[in-house]
């Protein structure tokens, strides 16, 4: 589905807490901004979590996304199993990708990976989560971009220059509502959307999809 948002979601071997480490953190985003060089990965968001990620890219139909996943859990687990002279799978057997409708659906998915650490307990805000697109969509970096805020404000119908105050109201009304659950639909379904949109997902995909 040329054209579409992707949430993708990729957990470590038997979740294992393979990522709980600063350094492998680390290595997932260096290798996140590679495949954004190497292949024009447009990402919209993003969060390492300790034993699984977030990705949120919209898919431009040149098979980026599908290689860019392979650069970059390749590479991570490859480093990983050297370092600790381990051998075997670093990630579950393959991603999985749910294709999310823009504007009001698009602004739900970063909240709910922007707040993935909060509802862990680890931290009480997600400003304090290192390893996460949050803070580019926050303030954006001069050097070494990772998110494409253009592309984030257009599928969003918001100004560039809102697109901070916008995105920091959204997360402090969910933490204010306090109803923090996971929401699997995000990481299970195979689309989020208007009817419309998912039809078209079922019909793309061949497979059932759910409607938020």
């Amino acid at each position: 589905m040329p054209g579409s948002v992707w949430h993708v979601t990729s957990r470590c071997h038997r979740q294992q807490f393979l990522l709980k480490f600063a350094r492998e953190r680390r290595d997932w985003v260096q290798w996140l901004f590679e495949a954004r060089k190497r292949f024009g990965l447009c990402v919209l968001d993003y969060q390492v979590t300790c034993n699984h990620i977030h990705l949120v890219v919209l898919d431009r139909g040149d098979g980026e996304v599908g290689r860019s996943m392979q650069l970059i859990e390749g590479c991570v687990g490859r480093a990983y199993n050297r370092r600790k002279d381990r051998r075997g799978s670093f990630w579950e057997d393959c991603y999985h990708a749910t294709a999310v409708d823009s504007e009001e659906y698009l602004a739900n998915c970063l909240v709910y990976v922007d707040l993935n650490m909060v509802r862990a307990g680890v931290v009480d805000h997600p400003s304090r989560w290192r390893w996460a697109g949050y803070h580019e969509i926050q303030q954006p970096r001069d050097r070494y971009r990772i998110v494409d805020r253009t592309a984030l404000c257009e599928l969003l119908g918001v100004d560039e220059c809102r697109l901070t105050l916008v995105h920091r109201e959204w997360i402090e009304s969910k933490l204010r509502q306090g109803s923090l659950e996971r929401e699997a639909h995000w990481s299970e379904a195979v689309a989020v959307g208007r009817r419309s949109f998912v039809e078209r997902a079922q019909e793309e995909i061949g497979a059932r999809a759910r409607y938020r």
